[in-house]
């Protein structure tokens, strides 16, 4: 099912905050990868100050904010909906799933629990991440084939 209408698209294709995501994307993947493998490290002993595992998670948080609040002005510009348009529902769900898991984390930082506790719940946000990120993938590689039957129509 296609996302965009030809009008949508064009408008998509102009948009700065289109530019914005595709910058931002793959840098949000890195500081992913980066969270990830210290987490791992600190989780065997090989980075043995948990500060780097939190200071990780917090650098991603904030990134993972950044790509959310400039994918609002996408789809505000483009669908004239800050979030949860039709056409983007189920990313813009799974963002909210992953920035919750994001969070969590910090709120249980504050309420004490350990370490290991911590630790997993890193995890736990990593993979709402990966989860979120597939189906944005999945849905490009969709809508890229949705474009080129576009353009092989001349309908755009």
């Amino acid at each position: 099912m296609p996302r965009y209408t030809p009008e949508q698209l064009a408008k998509r294709n102009a948009s700065i905050w289109t530019d914005i995501q595709i910058i931002l994307a793959p840098i949000q993947f890195i500081i992913f990868l980066t969270g990830v493998s210290v987490t791992a490290l600190y989780l065997n002993g090989i980075i043995t100050s948990f500060y780097w595992v939190s200071l990780a998670i917090l650098f991603k948080t904030l990134f993972f904010a950044l790509l959310f609040v400039t994918g609002m002005f996408f789809e505000k510009e483009i669908f004239d909906k800050w979030v949860y348009s039709k056409e983007f529902l189920w990313e813009d769900v799974g963002s909210t799933i992953a920035a919750a898991f994001h969070l969590l984390y910090f709120v249980m930082a504050w309420m004490g629990y350990p370490e290991e506790v911590l630790v997993w719940e890193a995890f736990l946000a990593y993979f709402t991440y990966v989860i979120n990120a597939l189906q944005y993938l999945v849905r490009i590689i969709l809508e890229k084939h949705n474009e080129r039957k576009l353009r092989m129509g001349g309908h755009i």
